[in-house]
């Protein structure tokens, strides 16, 4: 490892110890797994973020990422994988790709990821950062999130990166029986829910924590995708 590797090692590791004190100042406490926690602690968030904010990287902060988007917050990253309650085979739906950070933490999680962003510059760039540090199980598609991936449901679990004025029914459908939806919804006001589809089909919403994400576009809220 070059000196700036081991640079970014230690602020990754002080970021995961972070979001772990973040956790367990939830009320009611929250504690992250340790799955979870290797995740963070192993995917180079740096990566991801362009280069004017490589220093701000493992800072417990949203960051732009351009085209009105951010990378979420670490905490916030590591808490919605954590409410998804995921399974070595699981395979999981990843609504608004961004950067790719949140796809690629789950990626090391589960089997499988698809993944969908309605902006195409973004999508690209996803892609080249997924083929640079060769995650081989995710596959990505250009799209509206609020339509999910009807070809490839039902999924074990559906995690969104951007806020719906409520919860799509598309998403709702597209989830197994016994799988959880964690998403952002509102507008102003935006809490954090877990959507859970029991074994017969009937729904659990909690709310967890109040959040603040970028909206989840529609393709024709602008007339274009």
């Amino acid at each position: 490892m070059t000196s700036r590797d081991d640079d970014m090692a230690a602020r990754r590791a002080a970021m995961v110890r972070e979001i772990e004190r973040n956790a367990g100042d939830l009320k009611p406490r929250f504690a992250l797994s340790p799955r979870v926690l290797a995740a963070m602690g192993e995917v180079p968030r740096h990566a991801f973020v362009p280069p004017e904010h490589l220093g701000e990287a493992y800072r417990n902060r949203p960051l732009p990422i351009g085209f009105g988007q951010t990378i979420s917050q670490p905490f916030i990253v590591a808490l919605m994988t954590e409410l998804a309650a995921l399974k070595p085979g699981d395979r999981v739906l990843d609504v608004g790709t961004g950067s790719g950070y949140q796809a690629t933490i789950l990626a090391r999680l589960v089997s499988h990821v698809f993944t969908i962003e309605l902006c195409a510059p973004l999508a690209a760039r996803a892609a080249h950062t997924f083929k640079t540090l060769g995650v081989h199980n995710v596959t990505m598609r250009v799209g509206d999130g609020h339509q999910g991936w009807p070809e490839e449901a039902p999924f074990d679990a559906i995690v969104a990166a951007a806020a719906p004025h409520d919860v799509p029914e598309a998403l709702v459908a597209q989830l197994k029986p016994g799988g959880r939806l964690v998403i952002p919804v509102g507008e102003r006001s935006q809490k954090l829910i877990v959507v859970e589809k029991a074994s017969d089909q009937s729904l659990h919403r909690t709310e967890i924590i109040p959040v603040s994400f970028v909206p989840l576009v529609k393709e024709d809220d602008d007339g274009s995708p």
